[in-house]
């Protein structure tokens, strides 16, 4: 049985296979939900600095930019390899993470200005949102919910994939930055998509705990949480973009 399902490549079954039912102190939901919330912390704090460094006019932002997303991508594939190391690596992450979404955030609202508390405020509505519908019920992370959810995250990562590759050529996506009707449309789809896979996180998460997970594994599930975070805040970014442009 597929207990811990999750088109997170982060929360996937195979991780939670490996590790469940374990004989020392297990996973509980409470204490990924504490870790969650310090990763959040140590975000922000990040970003509010990378981005006073933007509106300082400080020569650093780009190294930030640039530093917070190879320093997150990498500390990322250590996690997910090295699971136990995550409540290690996982608040390095979030630091990473938060100085690349402030600096870029940033950059994003010296030409929209105030789209980045639209953005936040609205990445925080899904989350709470998209917890409520799994909580009552409304939507639950069936078997066919999980393959249709994981089939689109898939298409989506290619089409991306796809698009940098040809930007390399200098050949551009419409979609993916177009303000007109089929790139918002788009920009609509995947941050849908985004969202739902917030309800996969949800369930794996009260899986994991039911099913006996490690202890560490609090930060790990904590850590996949905020991966998908940080996805969905970006992609509402430029939805946000696209429909000040119009």
């Amino acid at each position: 049985m597929a207990l811990f399902q999750s088109n997170n490549p982060v929360l996937k079954q195979s991780v939670f296979d490996k590790v469940a039912h374990s004989e020392g102190e297990t996973m509980s939901i409470r204490g990924t939900v504490n870790k969650m919330s310090f990763l959040l912390i140590m975000l922000m704090a990040a970003a509010v600095f990378s981005y006073g460094e933007f509106l300082r006019g400080s020569s650093n932002v780009l190294p930030l930019v640039i530093g917070g997303a190879i320093g997150g991508f990498v500390l990322a594939m250590i996690i997910i390899f090295k699971k136990e190391w995550s409540g290690y690596l996982a608040p390095a992450y979030a630091i990473a993470e938060g100085l690349f979404l402030g600096a870029i955030s940033a950059m994003f609202n010296a030409q929209y200005q105030g789209i980045v508390l639209q953005a936040v405020g609205l990445t925080f509505g899904t989350f709470i949102a998209m917890l409520a519908l799994y909580r009552f019920g409304v939507i639950r992370a069936t078997e066919r919910f999980k393959t249709i959810v994981m089939t689109a995250t898939l298409g989506i990562a290619v089409f991306y994939l796809i698009a940098l590759v040809l930007r390399l050529f200098h050949i551009e996506m419409p979609m993916i930055h177009s303000s007109g009707t089929i790139g918002i449309i788009f920009s609509l789809v995947v941050v849908s998509i985004a969202a739902l896979n917030l309800i996969l996180d949800f369930d794996m998460i009260e899986q994991g705990a039911a099913q006996g997970a490690p202890k560490y594994f609090e930060w790990y599930a904590s850590f996949g949480l905020l991966v998908t975070l940080v996805w969905l805040y970006l992609e509402i970014l430029r939805l946000l973009s696209k429909l000040n442009r119009r």
